[in-house]
């Protein structure tokens, strides 16, 4: 599977990651204190969906390009309107029909959130993707892209000195063993950084050790982990990507509630057969309903 970010960016996988980490993001707004964003495999920040491997694949069309074309319902509307406006904001001549030419990334997205105090750290290994990470946030004082292999950031960029953080991790999944990788780059992160909030990305496929790695988080002993998912077709009969998971490790209070809001809304908008499924539950630790935390 090949998951450099361009070839599926804007995509359903996008959708579930963006929304979560922006209602996370906002959430951290509720205080003054600063905190950082780390993005451990940050790819180019920014995609144009109207060429290359974006257009292709087309693969926002029944991501992003669905959604933005939907009538949102009440309760839904809250929750995604700050990642929708973020991806309005990039394509200031969107018509009628919904066709977008810009989608953000994470770092992108961040940035677009961040307040002045706030921090943005990139990382990015693919080296073409790097030099465009470089020079999009080239002289942004808030921003700091590096040229580093992710995993070897859990270890050396946290803790991070403002004491309160994001950490996106969203490996590309290209290589055997990587979600025992990322389970155990989050026990490595976990150590140093214990009071962090921790967004995990991982594949839905078929064949995909969702279970086992599920499991081994588990075991990993960590109070609070809530995981999402959402799967928009079966994937019994197919090799490709058919969903995708997050799992929250320290989520806010707030989000397993506007999880039961959105996940099922996000299926019945982004289904593709009826095998589509969408729900969250906690691998570890709280109920729906915990007392605020005070992060």
């Amino acid at each position: 599977m090949n998951y450099r970010h361009i070839y599926h960016a804007g995509n359903f996988a996008d959708v579930l990651k963006h929304a979560v980490l922006v209602n996370v993001i906002r959430y951290f707004e509720r205080k003054e204190a600063a905190f950082r964003v780390l993005d451990t495999h940050a790819g180019i920040g920014q995609y144009d969906l109207s060429r290359g491997e974006a257009e292709k694949t087309g693969e926002w069309r029944d991501g992003i390009g669905r959604l933005l074309d939907a009538d949102l319902p009440e309760k839904v509307a809250p929750l995604l309107r700050s990642y929708l406006d973020c991806v309005r904001v990039l394509n200031p001549e969107i018509g009628p029909d919904g066709g977008i030419k810009s989608y953000p990334g994470s770092p992108r997205l961040a940035r677009m959130l961040l307040r002045k105090q706030d921090r943005l750290s990139l990382m990015e290994l693919h080296p073409a993707d790097y030099e465009t990470l470089h020079a999009a946030f080239d002289g942004d004082y808030q921003v700091r892209a590096t040229h580093l292999d992710g995993w070897l950031a859990l270890a050396g960029h946290l803790p991070p000195k403002e004491r309160r953080g994001i950490v996106l991790v969203d490996p590309p999944f290209e290589e055997p063993g990587e979600f025992d990788r990322l389970a155990d780059g989050l026990a490595k992160a976990h150590r140093r950084f214990a009071t962090g909030t921790y967004l995990l990305w991982y594949p839905i496929k078929k064949g995909a050790p969702v279970a086992a790695f599920h499991q081994k988080l588990k075991e990993l002993a960590i109070p609070k982990m809530l995981c999402a998912e959402l799967v928009v077709r079966s994937e019994r009969d197919t090799e490709g990507l058919a969903g995708s998971g997050l799992v929250i490790v320290n989520p806010p209070y707030t989000l397993a509630g506007e999880l039961d809001i959105l996940l099922p809304y996000l299926k019945t908008c982004l289904a593709q057969d009826r095998f589509a499924r969408a729900g969250s539950f906690w691998i570890a630790g709280e109920t729906a309903h915990e007392k605020e935390d005070g992060r």
